[in-house]
């Protein structure tokens, strides 16, 4: 979820409707620090979950599944 001011969202309303399309974001715009509105994607378009986000590319991440190094575990006492 992004949460935005009103001069935020008035100045980059195509990036955040773009992240609304593309990645399915929930946009919140809140004015004097209060949520008022939220931008969210159309019922009608279809949003592949399972598709990688582009701001991971070229990252590489750890395996969420590998062992962890015995370095990593406290002494049991």
């Amino acid at each position: 979820m992004i949460t935005v001011n009103m001069h935020q969202a008035k100045s980059s309303l195509s990036q955040l409707v773009q992240a609304v399309e593309e990645r399915g974001e929930v946009v919140v715009v809140c004015r004097n620090g209060r949520p008022v509105a939220r931008l969210v994607p159309h019922a009608g378009v279809a949003i592949d979950h399972f598709r990688r986000d582009p701001r991971l590319a070229g990252v590489i991440l750890e395996d969420p599944v590998a062992p962890l190094p015995p370095e990593a575990w406290p002494e049991l006492r």
